[in-house]
């Protein structure tokens, strides 16, 4: 009966969930500002493939 109380009063297991929670927000967090800046990124990459391609074409081609 005494372990059954000591595990009752025991606060270990609530830091373990506090720490849970928060590292689950974290990660929440993460995936948000991925998602959100998942179009702007893609975009410029976008940009960026066709500038390189311009410049190795125009480089290939003697124009620069």
């Amino acid at each position: 009966m005494k372990t059954l109380k000591t595990f009752r009063d025991s606060e270990d297991g609530a830091v373990t969930v506090d720490w849970v929670v928060l590292a689950a927000m974290v990660v929440a967090l993460g995936a948000l500002a991925g998602t959100a800046m998942n179009t702007e990124v893609t975009a410029f990459l976008g940009t960026l493939a066709g500038d390189v391609e311009a410049f190795v074409t125009g480089a290939h081609n003697g124009t620069f």
